[in-house]
């Protein structure tokens, strides 16, 4: 039996009525003189209006005029319209967020997203016709960690830090106002810095002001063996390869709902690149071995100390790619930019450590003319060192540390030979307080493991 054409329009209507929130149709009449905008008289809104506005459709239609209009504020409606007016002069649908007033009183945010409908041939759009969904909940969310915000900013000029990170020098006040900035929005963020200055922080520090009610997982992009990074990223399935004896989750659904920190994001291969941009822009991905794809959501914060311009340039990176992560950008200072902050970073590594004794004079001063290249991870090891070897940790901080208390070598021991045993002497103390550990002991030390072998080595120490 065929369908007539009342049946289908029936079942039309019946179909719009069962969607959630407000379908609306609008005839649009054309302006009534050049320069002025369109009017709008609504013909249809679906039954969820009632669920939504507290109206029924017969209210909605009663009038010959835009009930929609009438309940929304003034300051809105301006915006609203040119919107609309813009969308019809480039022929292309529109997306709105605003205010509706209902007749008790209460204010909904409204999503409002709709589009022109044009005859052939016509310049002029015919009608309008969208959809109204109700976004209180998440907006008044937004709101309220918007004036969150607003008061940490207006307290941080009496303030040493912002969340996990310290410091009070106007550059990291600067930073301070990007991450607050950065936290306000959904939007993908790239934090520059050189090593050690503290990036994690920052994107910790966006994540917690975020509101975000999903974890914060940190990955370190170049400590992943690549052969294994899909797997990592997006998960596996049982028997995906030999040794999945089990299905297992990925950074990816680890970050549901929260936020996924990609530190040394230049070391991802591109064949990597191209796949965690599919889940950026399609926010679906698909395990390892899996057939049925998932729904990804998180929010993007990475991190690197490299020109990723630079990594597009020689081929890399993908441009797609680089674009879709550089939406925001912010930049942590080097501690040599950070004046002031020394003193408060120190306090803070004694508080940390249940430790109140307070560093000599001199040192203080060497610590403040030296240029930290590795920065407040570097102060922090120095420190460490500080406070297990005493004195003999200023020989890390070079001519900064000149006017330390270290003695000269006794007659018979030139300098090279004295400057050997010193290092012996560090480097065995070292290792006894790391229990033989050579990668802690290395770190105590602020060197790399290969750089403590080849003097291990050197030395003759085993």
């Amino acid at each position: 039996m065929h369908s007539t054409v009342s049946d289908v329009r029936e079942s039309y209507f019946r179909l719009l009525n069962h969607i959630p929130g407000l379908v609306y149709q609008c005839r649009i009449l054309p302006p009534e003189s050049p320069g002025a905008g369109h009017s709008y008289v609504l013909e249809f809104a679906s039954s969820g209006c009632y669920d939504l506005l507290g109206l029924t459709p017969e209210d909605m239609l009663r009038n010959s005029w835009n009930t929609i209009e009438r309940m929304t504020p003034p300051e809105d409606l301006a915006e609203v319209r040119r919107v609309m007016e813009a969308s019809f002069a480039e022929r292309r649908p529109y997306q709105l967020y605003y205010r509706q007033i209902l007749p008790s009183g209460r204010v909904k945010w409204i999503w409002d997203q709709g589009e022109g409908i044009y005859r052939p041939g016509e310049a002029e759009p015919y009608c309008l016709q969208g959809l109204m969904l109700d976004i209180s909940d998440q907006k008044f969310v937004e709101l309220e960690l918007q004036e969150e915000n607003r008061r940490l900013k207006a307290t941080m000029e009496h303030a040493d830090g912002l969340g996990p990170m310290v410091g009070s020098s106007p550059a990291m006040r600067r930073m301070y106002t990007q991450i607050l900035r950065a936290a306000e929005t959904d939007a993908n963020v790239i934090i520059y810095g050189e090593t050690g200055t503290g990036k994690d922080l920052a994107a910790q520090a966006i994540h917690a002001f975020s509101g975000r009610r999903g974890p914060y997982v940190p990955v370190n992009c170049g400590a992943i063996p690549e052969q294994l990074m899909e797997s990592e990223f997006f998960g596996h399935a049982r028997g995906a390869f030999s040794g999945a004896y089990t299905a297992k989750t990925g950074y990816i659904e680890a970050a549901r709902d929260g936020t996924l920190f990609l530190d040394e994001i230049g070391e991802l291969p591109l064949h990597l690149q191209v796949k965690l941009l599919r889940a950026l822009e399609n926010r679906m991905y698909t395990p390892v071995g899996d057939h049925s794809p998932k729904t990804a959501s998180f929010r993007l914060i990475a991190a690197t100390n490299r020109d990723l311009g630079a990594l597009v340039r020689e081929g890399k990176m993908r441009s797609d790619f680089y674009y879709r992560v550089h939406v925001l950008s912010l930049t942590v200072p080097p501690l040599r930019e950070r004046q002031g902050d020394i003193a408060l970073l120190t306090e803070a590594w004694l508080e940390r450590r249940g430790m109140s004794a307070m560093l000599p004079l001199h040192v203080r001063e060497a610590m403040e003319r030296y240029t930290w290249p590795g920065n407040v991870r570097e102060l922090h090891n120095f420190l460490d060192r500080y406070a297990a070897f005493g004195e003999a940790a200023l020989e890390s901080l070079g001519e900064a540390g000149s006017l330390s208390a270290l003695t000269l070598p006794r007659a018979g021991l030139n300098l090279e030979d004295a400057t050997l045993r010193l290092e012996e002497t560090l480097i065995r103390q070292a290792l006894d307080q790391c229990r033989g550990r050579r990668g802690q002991a290395a770190a105590v030390l602020g060197l790399n493991l290969r750089t403590l072998q080849r003097k291990m080595k050197r030395l003759g120490l085993k």
